[in-house]
């Protein structure tokens, strides 16, 4: 402070700054060190620096290997050595095995190799009805409803709960047992259009329910064509199972087993039919390996129809798609065996 005002009088007097910043050989100078800023004038006694009393000599070599390299002398490799020195070798884990890996114990193949297949007869435009048998062998239908994973339980019961919290127990089971009607109305309603009974198929259109549910599959009608087969049922002979096929037809040209379909909530995806995939690809098999049919089956369709009248949603299975959909079944089908 008493510096500042010594420099702002001597400012107010003209010539006074050019005498104090006269160069040191002038006859009057002031002595510089009346003008210093620095504290050491007015500090206490200089403390002393720390790092002089390290061991210069000592650390010679540190200090040099320090500030010679600009860029790190590390490789890859003394990364390595020096992980390998200070935690051991790498432990080498198995990647743990995907479910879907898993392969079935006992292999049948989806198309029968010693099938024979017949000539093609003059009545073979009207489609096989086979009944079916009623024996010990389990459903395709119960095999999958009794080898539900704990995900599809889960989320099954969460929805029964649901429904039956809104509706009321009785209400839920009347609410079931429509669904079944319905899905029953439409399967005949469907067979009697390939069947060209129009005047049956116009009667059951009347209810507003299958309406709906024509409406939904009329583009996909469109590309059906050669039926073999309507509600007619198939076994395995050699895996002893059995099941009722919707229908085989040709769509597009390509022959399939038909699984009829109805849903209050659209289904985009095949993903989004659950089981129905292993469904189709079971009965698949099963006619492929069923004497009372004279012709095999490389692919499938899920055909997804709607109460609104929406378009369905036809979903096709690739003969790659059903191999691998096969193997699942076989999976369910082992699965089942063993808890029976």
């Amino acid at each position: 402070l008493v510096r500042m005002k010594f420099l702002q009088i001597l400012s107010r007097k003209p010539g006074s700054l050019e005498i104090l910043f006269q160069i040191p050989f002038s006859q009057k100078q002031f002595p510089y060190t009346c003008l210093s800023t620095s504290a050491c004038v007015y500090s206490k006694k200089k403390k002393g620096n720390s790092y002089e009393q390290v061991d210069q000599e000592k650390y010679k070599n540190l200090v040099h290997s320090v500030t010679s390299y600009k860029t790190s002398a590390q490789t890859p490799e003394t990364i390595l050595e020096e992980d390998s020195l200070l935690y051991g070798p790498p432990a080498k884990h198995r990647p743990p095995i995907k479910a879907g890996t898993k392969t079935p114990k006992n292999w049948v193949p989806l198309i029968n190799p010693s099938k024979r297949i017949l000539p093609v007869s003059s009545d073979s435009n009207v489609p096989m009805k086979i009944g079916l048998q009623r024996t010990k062998m389990p459903s395709v239908t119960r095999i999958l409803q009794e080898t539900l994973s704990p995900q599809q339980v889960f989320y099954l019961e969460r929805w029964k709960q649901k429904m039956i919290e809104e509706l009321g127990k009785e209400g839920f089971e009347e609410y079931t047992k429509n669904l079944f009607l319905q899905g029953e109305l439409f399967h005949s309603a469907l067979e009697s259009i390939f069947l060209s009974e129009e005047k049956a198929a116009k009667e059951q259109g009347k209810d507003d329910v299958v309406a709906g549910y024509l409406s939904s599959v009329e583009h996909v009608l469109e590309d059906i064509s050669e039926v073999k087969a309507l509600e007619s049922g198939v076994h395995h002979e050699t895996l002893q199972y059995l099941g009722l096929v919707d229908c085989v037809a040709k769509y597009r040209g390509r022959l399939c087993v038909i699984d009829w379909k109805t849903s209050e909530k659209p289904k985009p995806f095949l993903q989004n039919t659950y089981d129905n995939p292993l469904q189709v690809a079971a009965y698949i098999g099963a006619i492929n390996h069923d004497a009372n049919y004279d012709f095999q089956v490389h692919c499938g369709l899920v055909v997804v129809a709607y109460k609104n009248g929406s378009p369905a949603h036809p979903h096709f299975m690739d003969p790659d798609l059903c191999s691998r959909y096969w193997s699942k079944w076989l999976l369910r089908l082992e699965e089942y065996m063993d808890k029976n």
